[in-house]
């Protein structure tokens, strides 16, 4: 019995190999998790941009800048840094059937939490139509 080969120490194998594919798969599940809270987030502040630059006393200018402060508001300096808003190209508005609305272009890099992943670029879009007197 004395060359017999035994189980001893294979669970401690077991549960290193197991909790490291447990971790990747929860730290994957957070990474995408924060990418949809940060795009929602995003998309909600393009939205109050427009809206804010629809308004009759407003520019599309002055959206885009309200955008950008809600993004540093929400997700921090260092995020609200690297995502830009502007208004559409041109005066900062388009056609919405017929109807002239203000467009806010919300565009950057998706923060990366934990996992290395290739960059990934949001860009959102929000819209409102124009007020006028």
């Amino acid at each position: 019995m004395a060359g017999a080969r035994t189980d001893d120490g294979a669970a401690v194998v077991d549960f290193v190999l197991v909790s490291i594919l447990v971790m990747t798969l929860f730290l994957l599940v957070f990474q995408v998790g924060v990418a949809f809270h940060v795009r929602t987030l995003v998309a909600a502040a393009a939205s109050e941009g427009a809206r804010y630059g629809a308004a009759a006393d407003r520019t599309p200018q002055e959206g885009a800048e309200r955008a950008q402060a809600a993004i540093r508001d929400a997700l921090g300096d260092r995020i609200g840094r690297s995502i830009l808003c502007t208004p559409a190209p041109g005066d900062g508005t388009v056609d919405v059937d017929g109807a002239a609305a203000v467009e806010i272009i919300c565009s950057g890099p998706m923060p990366i939490v934990f996992l290395p992943s290739p960059a990934v670029t949001i860009q959102v879009k929000g819209h409102a139509l124009e007020e006028s007197w």
